[in-house]
């Protein structure tokens, strides 16, 4: 996360996060780092479908129709956010962490990961493999790294 906070630190842009899955795991991470402070400005830990809609302002449609692990939502996380945190980009995620899977539903591992700028959003899909506390530090990693080569 230094090499992250560095680089939005010389770029000086700000960066937020609406999380589902990773419960925070981002915010942490990325505070844990001494000078974060000026780049950082705040998450929302989006666990539930109620919060994504009542505080995010995700549409109830788009996790009806797409469910509540997609491309969609994790876009609309990410685009929401951008404006709610009112930071320069934004990384969202949503996936499951496991260890089980509804059938017909995300399988475990499977991951969406946004990025929104104020010029463009980038949702990436991700499969990873491990129990849930290896999923979360893989998923992590992966944000780390799509906001990177995004900026």
């Amino acid at each position: 996360m230094e090499q992250l906070v560095n680089k939005l630190k010389e770029k000086k842009l700000t960066i937020g996060s609406v999380e589902s899955m990773t419960g925070g795991l981002f915010a942490s991470s990325i505070t844990s780092v001494a000078g974060a402070s000026k780049v950082f400005k705040g998450s929302v830990v989006s666990y539930s479908p109620e919060i994504k809609v009542d505080v995010v302002g995700i549409k109830k449609d788009t996790i009806d129709t797409y469910d509540v692990v997609s491309k969609q939502v994790a876009e609309e996380m990410a685009q929401k956010g951008l404006k709610l945190l009112d930071v320069d980009i934004c990384v969202s995620v949503t996936g499951n962490a496991g260890p089980t899977s509804e059938p017909g539903k995300a399988g475990v591992g499977e991951v969406y990961i946004g990025v929104a700028t104020k010029q463009k959003c980038v949702v990436i899909k991700k499969i990873f493999s491990g129990n849930r506390d290896e999923i979360r530090q893989k998923t992590l990693l992966a944000m780390q790294e799509e906001v990177l080569q995004l900026i």
